[in-house]
Formats: structure tokens, C-alpha cells, sequence
């Protein structure tokens, strides 16, 4: 995918670039944004982590993931993970953003222009994103980009050795009998 504008001036998404590993070490080391990850996301970040995540993003397959890029300067990261079989039509959207551009509305102004871009190319008829009970800023973030509250699902995730709720987000842009995506 190529570079998407958002709707601030300073802030686009685009493919990440080895340049990139500096600022994704750094900010991506950050416990603060760790703690909002999934299992997949190390901690500490090292610079090995950095070239390994670098090769997934620059071969996605029918995935995205891509840099928030403010300034010329990665400062998170974006994505829609594919589902696989009859789960094709939907995809894990999740993002990122390094804890000293967390309260600027970037991360909201990422979630509203990838979205959108899903929606008008037709790449997923659903996108689905799960929010640790604790962080009511990202489920804000998803809501402002068009996401609906689906569920709480109880006890469903373990991070930092204890049991938590998460909330189930999703946005759809088919109805059930649509024809097929394009990708399909």
C-alpha cells in the first residue's frame, strides 16, 4: 500500500523503512506501550526484534502494516492482520504509537484513514480489534474511526500475570451475502 495522507497535515502512514529502526527501537522499547500489546509484541524491544519486525513489514501478503509517520519520523504502527480461510473477509486492526505522541490525535487520525482505505478498496468486509479493560484511550480511538462496541470478553487475555477482560471493537463494511472481496 502506498503512502495514505490523514486528516493532519504532519501525520501520513507508509511502508516502514529499515531508517525506521532507530525510532522503532526507542519507542517500541517503552514498557508503557508494551503493556497495551499483544503476546507478539517483545519487551524489551532490541535492535533484533526491530530487523525481524522490518522483514515482516515489508512482506505483509495480503496484511498491512504500516508506519505512522509524523514529520518524516516513524512514531508507531498501524495494521489489518488477514484472517485465513472462511475468516478471510476479516482482519485484526491494531496499532501502536510511542508514548510521546499518545493525547495528540494521531493515533486516531490513523485509525480513520486506514479504515477508510480498507473500506473504499474493499479489502476486508470486516475488521475486528481487541482492547485490554484498562485502556479506555485506545477504545476511544477505535470509536472515533467508526468501530462499535461488540463485547466485553471476560477473563480472556493474561498480561503481566493476571487475568483481564478485553473489549471486542468492530467495524463492517458488507452485509451478510455480499459477493466476495476483491482479494479473494
Amino acid at each position: 500500500m502506498p503512502q495514505l495522507a490523514t486528516e493532519l497535515p504532519h501525520c501520513v502512514l507508509r511502508p516502514w523503512r529499515a531508517a525506521d529502526k532507530p525510532d522503532l527501537v526507542r519507542l517500541a522499547g517503552n514498557r508503557a506501550v508494551w503493556r497495551n500489546m499483544t503476546h507478539s509484541f517483545p519487551h524489551p524491544y532490541t535492535p533484533e526484534d526491530a530487523d525481524l519486525w522490518l522483514e515482516i513489514a515489508a512482506n505483509p501478503g495480503a496484511s498491512i502494516q504500516l508506519a505512522i509517520d509524523v514529520d518524516g519520523r516513524a512514531v508507531g504502527g498501524i495494521g489489518a492482520i488477514a484472517g485465513e480461510g472462511i475468516f478471510q473477509a476479516t482482519a485484526q486492526f491494531g496499532y501502536w504509537l510511542g508514548e510521546p505522541f499518545w493525547g495528540l490525535g494521531i493515533a486516531s487520525a490513523a485509525a480513520r484513514a486506514l479504515a477508510a482505505r480498507i473500506a473504499a478498496e474493499r479489502l476486508f468486509a470486516r475488521l475486528e480489534a481487541q482492547v485490554f479493560e484498562w485502556n479506555p484511550a485506545s477504545m476511544r480511538v477505535l470509536e472515533k474511526a467508526g468501530f462499535l462496541r461488540d463485547a466485553v470478553l471476560r477473563c480472556a487475555a493474561t498480561k503481566e500475570g493476571r487475568l483481564l477482560d478485553t473489549v471486542l471493537y468492530s467495524r463492517v463494511f458488507a452485509h451478510s451475502g455480499d459477493p466476495s472481496l476483491r482479494r479473494s
